[in-house]
């Protein structure tokens, strides 16, 4: 670890390294230096193998010359590394295409303070003794492959020649684990989950992030069964399916799709673009999420959907210059749709036939949205009752008309902590 960083603080070495910068010739820059600091239980193949502390520090550049624009990181944070880091960036800068729509965010101010920023280690060991001991109790078919309970701290000061200072220092947990069941020669397909928390009191491991759900479900997918016939049916898409779908929706939102022209939703603000039953709304104040954007932009609550209502694109800057569309600054991860009206056992109870889908797999949907995928981790639905797991099964459809034929929104959501999501039904998805 550097001694400068040691003895300055972020905000006084990001001041210094900004001055490098200009120095250097660019005309405008962007500066951030962070640290981390984590603090691990690991467990391998259902046994304790590691604790550990780590820490890590980040320097993250990007500077414009003449409408051109290069970035780089580095993780050598002594004063001849950063003099030819600035170096190096500039030729690369001077070496890049001109873009009128490059710049950096001005005058953005904040000083965030978020979490637990010490770890609790006796809670953490207790959450993974309980895990283990539900694992054991409950799941005995399971094995937990790679499991962890792990406290992490960021700190973080963006600085821009614009005069944007963004600070931040955020504390969380974080516990995850990826498992599969056996049974003799039978195994079922591995399934993960995880999440983040600002604290471990009041509940066990177990009972987060659907945890103990994985484990107790995997022990019913060691058995699977093919489709007997192809047919058409809804599908009952777990959080974990429905945060894919979501993905793609702010991905046809964003940079890429905008500028490209692909986005389907580009000319659609203020239209109905899906089911009056889905909404989908910000949580940049969720564990770990800083409500800052990648670009150095404070990030305001913001309404995606609304009754199925598309309220905004949300462009960053750099797509806003390069499209005309205003910039709608967001956070890097921190998204909830609203529970709905629906019992999650009266979601099941309506499907006639189709599948609870646990993950998509699906690669990229073409263009228009046209997908096709194989479900994992899922089981039949047949009058209402959830049968069982299945293999080898694929959906196709179209990811648009999915937002458009979402027939129920379960009441019960799972809160990752950087998610916020309940169970929906889709109609009109191809079985094969």
């Amino acid at each position: 670890m550097s001694n400068m960083l040691m003895d300055k603080s972020l905000q006084d070495r990001a001041q210094a390294v900004l001055a490098q910068m200009r120095a250097q010739g660019f005309d405008a820059a962007q500066v951030e230096i962070s640290q981390r600091a984590m603090q691990e239980f690991n467990v391998a193949n259902d046994e304790p193998t590691l604790l550990r502390s780590t820490q890590r520090h980040k320097l993250a550049l990007l500077g414009l010359v003449d409408g051109r624009r290069a970035s780089t990181e580095a993780d050598d944070l002594g004063d001849a590394a950063i003099a030819n880091t600035v170096a190096e960036l500039f030729a690369a800068a001077r070496s890049a295409p001109q873009d009128a729509a490059n710049a950096v965010s001005a005058g953005q101010m904040l000083a965030l303070s978020q979490g637990p920023l010490h770890a609790d280690t006796a809670a953490m060991a207790d959450a993974m003794v309980e895990l283990l001991a539900f694992r054991a109790a409950n799941a005995k078919t399971a094995t937990l492959e790679e499991a962890f309970v792990a406290h992490h701290r960021l700190d973080a000061h963006l600085l821009t020649s614009g005069g944007s200072a963004l600070s931040s220092q955020l504390g969380w947990y974080d516990i995850g684990a990826m498992s599969t069941a056996r049974e003799g020669p039978r195994c079922s397909s591995f399934n993960y989950t995880g999440g983040q928390c600002d604290s471990l009191a009041g509940q066990g491991a177990s009972s987060r992030f659907g945890l103990g759900q994985m484990l107790t479900e995997l022990t019913r997918q060691i058995d699977t069964r093919p489709l007997a016939a192809p047919f058409v049916g809804e599908v009952v898409l777990t959080p974990h399916a429905l945060d894919s779908l979501l993905g793609w929706l702010r991905g046809q939102l964003s940079d890429l799709a905008l500028i490209s022209g692909t986005s389907l939703y580009r000319d659609k603000v203020g239209r109905q673009i899906a089911s009056p039953l889905l909404s989908l709304r910000s949580r940049f104040d969720a564990p770990g999420v800083a409500a800052i954007s990648a670009d150095g932009f404070v990030t305001p609550p913001v309404q995606v959907l609304e009754a199925g209502r598309l309220n905004t694109l949300i462009p960053s800057l750099y797509a806003s210059r390069k499209t005309g569309l205003a910039h709608v600054p967001v956070a890097a991860t921190g998204w909830e749709v609203p529970a709905g009206a629906t019992p999650l056992a009266g979601v099941m109870a309506g499907v006639l036939r189709g599948a609870v889908v646990g993950r998509l797999s699906m690669g990229s949907p073409a263009a228009n949205g046209d997908f096709s995928g194989v479900i994992k981790n899922s089981f039949l639905i047949e009058g209402g009752e959830v049968g069982p797991a299945l293999s080898d099964v694929m959906v196709s459809g179209n990811m648009a008309q999915m937002l458009r034929d979402v027939l129920a929104v379960s009441q019960e959501r799972l809160d990752t902590g950087a998610a916020l999501l309940p169970w929906v039904r889709v109609g009109g998805l191809h079985f094969s």
